[in-house]
């Protein structure tokens, strides 16, 4: 069996292409491959086929198209689990796991001309863009903008793989391309300057800067990343850095970004906001591999003059407390669409916002936090402001992590990890007891599984510890932490927070970050699950 995503949508069997049927039928399925091996609610499958108007006979329908994909499909890939369904799908049947798998494959690789070979492979899996047949449904979009990016990332590794062998010259106009169609995005911009240095042609190389810099300015109101400032500036200088690396060296830029290309953008609603969420991130910027740090401020024109100051202030303090720092202050109109196009085209692997309890009462969905968490392709970390909250969020008691091993936890356990390390606290990792009176069992397996994972990736041995069931036994263990770090389910969108997140939320002493994964590759999760999560822990060539 071949299920094929990275294109049209196709089911073959062997050389025969199976007929699965039209309409909601073929968006059932796509919605149920883009979550292969994972159980979708009967009500996420409803809302996401019928949108924000399901009919009265939606659960009718939606049980029709189940039984007549069933038909479809060979006998036990499409199976029922409460509390909705699972399609089957074994290894290398689905053409993203092969994609994901090679990508895999070229990062742990040493030589870079097997690791171009790799990643040309991987590409070559794409018949068009993703979901070409969902294009304008608004199920797809998430899905559709994510493959893009796992895309688009793929695309760029296999150019620092070919700039490393020095093809430069015929990489020229392929980058021309790219940077046309991502004006905003400086990853090909720098690859575009390098590949024109190397051919001779410095004058475009620095012209090539000085669009970017305008596009910036003029689009997101910031100055290109310190990576592309100094790449200016070695090419001015004629920097020897810049000419082709030995062999020994060449398949490193393939392996992790550079360390100034690696971002953390921050956009707080207040300064109070930007305080808690500085004093999380600064220490996060320092940690191996370093990241800069994106200080970002919405607002409205009256208050354009003070705010500029004020964060201008604070980028001129982290620089000279040696971190990597940009400043954007502007006017908004649509605050949650603009923190979206900063965090997409700034290529962050982490975005950090606040938002008040109230937001979360009221409903996650509504409001500029939801669609930030709907649309931002990178991780997203929420700061639950509460009136009991300190105006500094610097844990110096353990980092809490409820964990129960789906991708949402995996996300937030990832993220715990780097506060924890960043910070020096000790990590603790909670499951849940046992239901002796349904003889259930105990989450300790699990919570040792994902110990040691943690201890080989990152070094550090996380505290596990059984709770009993519900709220209250995740407040009363939360008692003794600094930081509650909480993953977000895919069903937020649906189902909001959930009663036990809700309450911890509300009740739990320390404060809360609410946890959404992004959509790139990173480093913590299980092999299995590895591609859910934008950045790794592990340092370069580890």
């Amino acid at each position: 069996m071949e299920f094929l995503i990275l294109g049209p949508l196709e089911v073959r069997d062997g050389d025969r292409l199976l007929p699965v049927g039209g309409g909601k039928q073929r968006a059932l399925l796509a919605i149920l491959l883009s979550r292969a091996n994972e159980v979708v609610s009967k009500g996420r499958l409803i809302d996401e086929l019928w949108q924000s108007e399901p009919p009265e006979t939606a659960v009718n329908g939606l049980q029709v198209n189940v039984s007549q994909l069933r038909k479809a499909l060979p006998p036990g890939v499409l199976v029922t689990r409460s509390p909705g369904y699972s399609l089957r799908v074994e290894l290398g049947e689905l053409d993203l796991h092969r994609f994901e798998q090679l990508v895999e494959e070229a990062l742990a690789e040493d030589d870079s001309a097997t690791a171009a070979a790799t990643l040309r492979e991987a590409l070559a899996l794409w018949r068009g863009p993703a979901l070409a047949d969902f294009v304008d449904e608004p199920f797809a979009q998430p899905e559709i903008a994510r493959l893009e990016e796992l895309r688009l990332t793929a695309l760029e590794r296999r150019i620092e793989a070919d700039l490393a062998l020095g093809r430069h010259a015929e990489l020229v106009g392929e980058l021309e391309g790219l940077s046309a169609r991502h004006p905003l995005r400086e990853r090909p911009r720098g690859q575009l300057m390098l590949a024109l240095y190397r051919s001779g042609r410095q004058a475009e190389a620095l012209g090539v800067y000085q669009r970017a810099r305008q596009a910036l300015s003029e689009q997101l109101g910031i100055e290109p990343s310190e990576a592309l400032r100094e790449l200016e500036r070695g090419i001015l200088r004629h920097d020897p850095a810049l000419d082709i690396e030995p062999a020994t060296r060449a398949a490193e830029p393939v392996r992790d970004v550079p360390a100034t290309e690696r971002s953390i953008l921050i956009v707080p609603r207040s300064e109070k906001g930007l305080d808690a969420l500085l004093a999380i991130a600064e220490p996060l910027a320092r940690s191996a591999p370093p990241r800069e740090l994106i200080l970002a401020r919405l607002v409205a024109p009256p208050e354009l003059g003070h705010a500029s100051a004020v964060v201008g202030e604070l980028r001129a303090d982290l620089i000279a407390r040696g971190v990597a720092a940009r400043a954007a202050v502007f006017t908004s109109k649509a605050p949650s669409e603009d923190i979206v196009l900063l965090a997409s085209e700034q290529e962050a692997d982490l975005l950090l916002v606040d938002s008040p309890l109230a937001a979360f009462e009221e409903g996650i969905g509504a409001g500029d936090v939801g669609a930030v968490l709907a649309e931002a392709p990178c991780d997203v970390a929420v700061f639950v402001e509460r009136d009991s909250d300190p105006p500094v969020l610097a844990p110096t008691r353990p980092v809490l992590v409820p964990f129960g091993g789906a991708e949402h936890d995996w996300a937030a356990l990832e993220l715990g990890v780097w506060i924890a390390g960043a910070h020096r606290v000790p990590l603790k990792l909670a499951g849940v007891a046992a239901d002796l009176a349904g003889g259930g069992r105990d989450a300790s397996r699990l919570l040792a599984r994902a110990s040691l994972i943690v201890q080989k990736v990152a070094g550090i041995a996380p505290e596990p510890f059984l709770v009993e069931p519900g709220e209250e036994g995740l407040i009363r263990a939360a008692e003794d932490a600094g930081l509650l770090v909480v993953g977000l389910p895919p069903e937020w969108r649906q189902e909001g927070l959930g009663r036990v997140r809700l309450a911890v939320a509300r009740r739990a002493r320390p404060p809360t970050l609410l946890v959404r994964r992004g959509l790139r590759p990173g480093g913590i999760a299980p092999r299995e699950k590895i591609t859910r999560f934008t950045w790794t822990l592990a340092a370069p060539g580890s």
